[in-house]
């Protein structure tokens, strides 16, 4: 059984792993906020994403005192730490990125759907399909 302080040495390794810090909710006193306090130490930008009035009260105070940065779009985010994953042209793969169910996908596509799983590019869960 792990014991408390090993959760808390394990956030510090995460943080210290991370070139910036994305906590996408906490409230005041949380384990997030711990990890925030790392970050902090370790001088690292700190973000959060947008949240309503009344929620992530930790988050919003970081954001109100200029201590974190809002994300308000995540693939102009992404774009600053390289590149995001481009999808094919792919009809199959384009279908599989609604999540379809696996019999949906399987009575649409047949052998394809074993082919791409094979080929690692979908993964079958729970009975449905998703993109790797």
């Amino acid at each position: 059984m792990a014991a408390n302080w090993t959760f808390v040495a394990r956030n510090e390794i995460v943080v210290a792993l991370g070139d910036v810090l994305i906590v996408s909710e906490a409230l005041r006193g949380s384990g997030s906020m711990r990890s925030v306090e790392y970050a902090q130490k370790m001088g690292k930008k700190i973000y959060t994403f947008p949240h309503r009035s009344g929620e992530s009260d930790g988050t919003m105070d970081l954001v109100k005192a200029g201590e974190a940065e809002i994300i308000y779009d995540i693939d102009k985010f992404v774009a600053q730490y390289g590149q995001s994953k481009v999808i094919e042209k792919d009809e199959f793969l384009q279908f599989c990125q609604s999540l379809p169910s696996y019999e949906e996908t399987l009575q649409r596509f047949g052998e394809k759907v074993s082919l791409y799983e094979l080929e690692g590019k979908i993964t079958v869960k729970d009975g449905r399909i998703s993109l790797c």
